[in-house]
Order: structure tokens, then sequence, then C-alpha cells
């Protein structure tokens, strides 16, 4: 069939805060690694203040990202080890924070709530970026 107009997919990125909250929301094509995406994400947050840790999955297990995100903003990132890594990077007590990942699955389920954020239904990408606002903002709304 070949490429569609909008390209291979979207990915979205988002950050939340304890109670599942959106605290910042990003765009991309679906090709680049989630580890590239990081530092965008941060820059494009809704509030002043940087979070002190970001927990993520299997796929942020990066030495380099570690690395960057504590000399940059001094933000502790939580990640369980890949399958095969040599050098344990995790113990225990971080990656009990890691239970409570399920607050961000719920943000992108509430996010998916919208219709239109559901489907890419637009040419480009900063409208369908305004309607992944429009919903971050009803969800706020909803909770304060």
């Amino acid at each position: 069939m070949g490429p569609t107009r909008r390209g291979k997919g979207t990915k979205i990125m988002a950050i939340a805060d304890g109670a599942g909250l959106p605290l910042a929301l990003c765009t991309a094509s679906a090709s680049p690694n989630e580890i590239t995406l990081v530092d965008q994400t941060i820059d494009a947050r809704f509030i002043d203040d940087v979070p002190c840790r970001l927990i993520g999955d299997k796929a942020y297990d990066s030495d380099p990202l570690d690395q960057r995100l504590l000399d940059k903003d001094g933000i502790e990132m939580i990640s369980p080890n890949r399958e095969g890594r040599k050098r344990i990077t995790q113990d225990g007590r971080p990656l009990r924070r890691y239970k409570r990942r399920w607050k961000v699955e719920r943000l992108f389920a509430w996010i998916t709530q919208f219709r239109r954020t559901v489907v890419r239904q637009e040419a480009k990408i900063e409208n369908f970026l305004g309607f992944l606002h429009l919903a971050c903002i009803k969800i706020l709304l909803r909770y304060f």
C-alpha cells in the first residue's frame, strides 16, 4: 500500500503526577525511540517545576539517559532493567515506586475518552496536539 499521508503513526508522550493528572504532553513520529523524546517531553511541561523522579517501563532503561536527566534537571529515572543487562542499576527500593506506573496508563485511558484523540484524524500534527491539550485541560478541570 505504501506510506500514508500522515506517516507511519504518531507517538504520544506524557508525564503525569502522582494522581495521574497530566504535567506534560508532546507528540512525535512513531519512528524514534522513547529515550530520544524524554527531553522534548520535559521541555513541553505545563508547569514550571521539574518532577524529581520519572517512572518508565523497560524501554527507558539507559545509562546515558539516567545520567543526562540527573545532570540536567536533577531527575531520578526509575525503570526496571532490561533482560540480559550485565550491570544492574536499579535495586528494590526505587522499583517499588514502579508499581504506581498504572497511574500514567490511566491518564492515557482518560485521554482516549475523547473521540478526537483516539485516532489522529487531523493532517497537521499541531491540530492533533491542540486536541490533546484540550483533553488534558478537561481532565484537569474535572479534578480541580
